[in-house]
């Protein structure tokens, strides 16, 4: 997944790097259990917008943060960064609706993983 016939990232592999840097965030600071846990976290609306590209081997870094929480889902806004640089090469949100992972039904946000998505909440007050 390295550089397109175009020379850069392809466009499908921001929203890998969306979902990694949001799952790697739930894993460690909201204590999900990806493998046995019964709630997950199901993507259900994801957007990007390209501002620039990226290359390998460009390090990129992320920015995580909440700007709506609601009591089954949340919308997570996520910034992608060519290392060093302070505009985005690409930015987008991606919204989750926690489920009962048998049934697949909407469940309230485990206290946990809710605790560790109010620390990234950006202004946004309702939920």
């Amino acid at each position: 997944m390295d550089n397109d016939i175009y020379g850069h990232v392809n466009n499908v592999v921001y929203y890998s790097y969306f979902d990694t840097v949001i799952n790697r965030y739930l894993i460690d600071e909201g204590g999900l259990d990806i493998v046995d846990g019964t709630v997950v976290g199901i993507a259900v609306e994801t957007h990007c917008r390209f501002m620039t590209s990226l290359q390998f081997p460009d390090t990129i870094d992320a920015g995580l943060r909440v700007g709506h929480l609601g009591n089954s889902s949340v919308r997570y806004e996520i910034g992608l960064f060519r290392e060093a640089d302070t505009e985005a090469a690409a930015a987008g949100h991606f919204v989750h609706v926690f489920v009962d992972r048998g049934s697949q039904e909407p469940v309230p946000i485990p206290p946990q993983i809710r605790r560790a998505l109010e620390r990234l909440r950006s202004g946004d007050k309702r939920g």
